[in-house]
């Protein structure tokens, strides 16, 4: 009764709510949210700066979130670069020798709070030529004034950056009296002009008085209240906004430091001065201000303006246009045909005819329409990623975030539940599944913010290395029963890895190495074929005639072993052979090949592991050593219990160890060997139960089959700044943002890997001549490319 049930239902769903309905909704979606943000930066402006420095909230409890962008956390060699013959001048009371201090710290941890606090303080690296001055003016007064004049002055060097602020010790020493606000008044106002003036060749940030804790306060403070500052600072943003007539005041308004201390103030030790790391929120803040423009760093996207288009992404711009336009004018002409065609009705017998067979559609109109999505699709990716239309925020990890969407999918992946077409060993059926449920933990891990919670870290690692362990054994037993080696099934496999890669290589100006994973699978492919299609060449169907040929193939295996154990403790043996060109275009990451070697380094056993594996199995499936019947045990039941206790213990033993992990760096030189422990262990728990391998999720399935690209189109369209970040659709509520961008973001994977399957078939023929015709259109098309990065390259240089 339950099954109907189910089966009822979920045919319900499906009657209502397709693919293509959802794709629908996505577009319109999408639509409604560009136009949404338009009019919203149109109306509040899209100057990031501003957001930065007047609005945010914290991620948990240190952690501080510009409202629509991130901030970068700047290292000590990052910041003497940004400020080398720099000089930076911060001129104010004890709040702003706080926050001097703080900004010092960036660039010299070790620079100690001491000496005279009534005083100037300098600061100079002579070796980064960084010059950072604190000058002792508590007063917004004619001292002050003076000290702002002397740089207006043509015969002067100016500071780079100047931050002022001042208001307590006039409350304090005029006891919060009318007068001294009237005078603050007068005293602003005189200093106004002069500021404006050197906002014009310098960065000028006003810093709006913090409020206090007023139960905290000392008594001889207790007249220092959050009225009194506030009206303090409406002043200062009356007068200092209104210092020109016409045009918007240069002085930058730094009231983000306000909100910072409403949340932080209580853990303040006597009421008035900020927590240490309040203070350090607000220098990192005035950092990314100043520096981001300069360094663009990846994951500080405030204040930074939208990158320049390249030749290359203007040349795609292009291609995709002609390609929309192209599909339009096909399409009309083809509606027009359809209906000169359409069935008529014959008047003397009042019947319709009918055309039985429709049309087939031809090649042209296929890949016309296939490039006419593919650029609508490249266009959003730009969007996101690149032009500054939607936000973006900083991630933050929590167990509740990373843990909690565990348990909802880990739901809906046993709800949706079938049998299997059949029963073997990592049916196809059942390595969609497992594809599909790892894919979706790593979509989590990602956007969690996971890799900073080190046990979570190793099992991801895992989870990627049983992709490539799929690898090997998918492909080994491809080629060692098809014996398959002809080009056509390689050109088909590339194409489909690498296909969308390629073409986000173009439109988001990313090198190949980028998409690391894409290369890692492509490099290990290219390794399966060259192995097994190498004289001699062992397939199944030759070596059940002579057992000999199994000792051969064991043979190359070994070979294969032995090479990588050579490349995995030769890093410049490794080196030189991706560094030559045109490898090197491929496998390079910010000039040089050490991420590649890293990555391939990190998982270099579990493919061989995987083609072992295959061996093994389909050597003891043709012995028919095997029970692989519906219901049965794998083995026998005695062999059966005692394989999945070794099982259960060993998936648990490696779990134990990657949660006891303390150092990442030991820990990554331990994974190559160890992981293929728990790969194992799952498969034989998910395989050796009858009941276990006959079923599979239907839901996990399904995301397992656009698994590939669901990996890549996270990096620009779910999560933000290349992966750095997460996008934000809908600011203000975290919960609707994900439902709404992962909903946009799975059906545009999905009509992607459509788009390749369909693409594939075209420029992928089966016949050799039309197929080696292509190939040369496609080599010519890569060297075309190399020609014009190279000179993209030189430009930049």
């Amino acid at each position: 009764m339950a099954a109907l049930a189910y089966n009822l239902g979920k045919r319900e769903i499906n009657h209502y709510f397709s693919v293509r309905s959802a794709k629908v909704l996505a577009l319109v979606a999408v639509l409604l949210l560009a136009v949404c943000h338009l009019a919203s930066r149109r109306y509040r402006g899209s100057d990031s700066c501003e957001y930065l420095l007047s609005s945010g909230r914290f991620l948990g409890e240190k952690v501080w979130q510009p409202h629509s962008c991130m901030m970068h956390k700047y290292k000590i060699s990052e910041a003497k670069n940004c400020l080398v013959d720099k000089h930076i001048a911060f001129i104010g009371d004890s709040r702003i020798r706080q926050l001097f201090y703080s900004f010092v710290k960036i660039i010299n941890p070790q620079f100690k709070e001491e000496g005279n606090k009534h005083e100037n303080i300098p600061f100079e690296d002579k070796i980064a030529s960084v010059k950072v001055d604190f000058l002792w003016h508590p007063e917004v007064n004619g001292s002050m004034k003076q000290c702002i004049k002397v740089w207006t002055e043509d015969s002067v060097a100016k500071p780079h950056v100047i931050v002022a602020g001042a208001a307590t010790w006039s409350i304090k020493i005029h006891n919060g009296s009318n007068e001294a606000l009237s005078q603050y008044k007068m005293n602003i106002t005189s200093i106004a002009p002069l500021l404006e003036k050197l906002a014009k060749t310098s960065d000028v940030y006003w810093v709006l008085q913090d409020p206090v804790y007023e139960d905290l306060l000392s008594e001889n403070r207790k007249m220092i209240t959050n009225e009194k500052i506030d009206a303090y600072n409406e002043a200062a943003v009356s007068i200092l906004n209104s210092s020109t007539r016409n045009s918007k005041s240069n002085v930058k308004m730094f009231s983000v430091s306000k909100l910072i201390a409403q949340e932080t103030i209580m853990e303040s030790l006597d009421g008035l001065h900020l927590p240490e790391s309040s203070r350090e929120t607000s220098a990192m803040i005035l950092m990314n201000v100043y520096c981001n423009k300069i360094l663009k760093p990846v994951d500080g996207s405030c204040c930074q303006p939208r990158p320049p288009l390249t030749l290359i992404q203007k040349l795609a711009a292009c291609f995709f246009t002609l390609s929309i336009i192209g599909y339009l004018i096909f399409y009309i002409i083809h509606r027009n045909t359809h209906r000169k065609n359409k069935s008529c009705t014959d008047l003397e017998s009042g019947e319709e005819k009918k055309n039985i067979i429709n049309p087939p559609v031809s090649p042209l109109e296929i890949l016309l329409q296939s490039f006419c999505k593919l650029g609508l699709i490249m266009a959003y990716f730009y969007m996101c990623d690149r032009a500054n239309l939607f936000m973006k925020e900083n991630k933050f990890y929590t167990h509740s975030t990373f843990f909690i969407p565990i348990i909802y999918i880990l739901v809906l992946g046993v709800f949706y539940n079938e049998n299997t077409k059949e029963t073997k060993v990592l049916n196809r059926e059942q390595t969609d599944e497992w594809k599909g449920w790892m894919q979706l933990v790593i979509l989590i891990y990602h956007i969690s913010g996971a890799s900073t919670f080190l046990p979570v870290y190793m099992h991801i690692r895992v989870l990627v290395a049983a992709y490539l362990f799929q690898t090997g054994y998918g492909h080994f037993s491809y080629f060692w029963i098809k014996g398959d080696f002809g080009v056509h099934r390689v050109c088909q496999v590339l194409f489909r890895l690498n296909f969308l890669v390629v073409v986000l290589c173009i439109v988001m100006d990313r090198p190949y190495q980028f998409y690391y994973f894409v290369p890692l699978v492509t490099v290990w492919f290219m390794v399966i074929y060259v192995t097994l299609a190498l004289w001699p060449q062992i397939i199944q169907k030759k070596a059940n005639g002579n057992c000999f040929w199994h000792f051969g193939l064991l043979l190359k295996l070994a070979f294969l072993l032995l090479c990588i154990c050579f490349l995995a403790y030769s890093q410049g043996a490794f080196e030189k052979i991706f560094s030559l060109w045109p490898l090197s275009k491929c496998f390079e990451l910010k000039g040089n090949v050490y991420e590649w070697w890293f990555r391939w380094r990190l998982d270099r056993y579990v493919v061989f592991h995987g083609m072992l594996f295959a061996f093994i199995y389909l050597a003891l499936q043709k012995r028919q050593i095997l029970s692989e019947g519906k219901g049965e045990p794998l083995f026998s039941n005695k062999v059966s219990n005692f394989l999945l206790f070794i099982s259960v213990v060993s998936f648990l033993t490696y779990s134990i160890w990657a949660s006891s992990c303390k150092n990442k760096a030991e820990c990554n030189e331990l994974h190559p060997s160890v992981s293929v422990v728990q790969i194992l262990a799952f498969i034989l728990i998910r395989n050796i139960p009858g009941y276990a391998r006959s079923v599979y999720s239907s839901f996990f399935a399904w995301f397992g089959r656009i698994s590939l690209e669901l990996f890549i189109c996270q990096y620009h369209i779910w999560l933000a700044a290349d992966t750095r970040g997460i996008l934000v659709l809908i600011p203000g509520n975290p919960m609707l943002n994900i439902i709404v961008s992962t909903f946009i973001f799975v059906c545009v994977a999905h009509e992607i890997s459509q788009i390749t399957n369909d693409l594939a078939q075209i420029i992928i023929p089966k016949d050799n001549s039309s197929l080696l015709k292509r190939l040369a259109c496609i080599a010519a098309f890569f060297c075309g490319l190399l020609i014009l990065s190279s000179i993209q390259d030189k430009s930049r240089h």
